[in-house]
């Protein structure tokens, strides 16, 4: 089964910064018809889902295309999927086991810092 990334959660009220939050809101930058941003976004709900779960920080999810604006489509083309948190990121949202550890230090302040990488790599993360 293909996964799809939610119209629901694509251009309708993209995160423009104005809004306070108790925790910093996620922001999931794609583009429709991308498979990794789709399987990012599922992967994303799934792990925010079991956050919740027990009884651990689960901030809402802003889809944001990088369609149509030039400044996120040079920063992002080849790096999307890219979980954005509290001024952190990470690249190329591929690995549940990275997502979740990404998710676990910007939320919740884990130890061990998720280290700035080259945005070339893999999977990297950006503080």
């Amino acid at each position: 089964m293909r996964a799809e990334w939610p119209s629901g959660r694509f251009g309708d009220r993209p995160y423009n910064g104005a809004v306070t939050f108790d925790r910093a809101p996620i922001v999931l930058y794609g583009r429709p018809g991308c498979d990794l941003c789709a399987e990012a976004s599922a992967m994303l709900d799934a792990l925010l889902a079991d956050r919740a779960a027990r009884g651990l920080p689960a901030p809402s999810v802003a889809a944001r295309s990088i369609d149509g604006d030039d400044e996120l489509q040079r920063r992002y083309l080849l790096a999307i999927p890219v979980v954005a948190v509290g001024g952190r990121e990470l690249e190329l949202v591929t690995s549940r086991a990275k997502l979740r550890r990404f998710l676990s230090e910007a939320l919740d302040g884990g130890a061990g810092a998720v280290a700035a990488a080259p945005a070339a790599s893999a999977g990297t993360a950006r503080a």
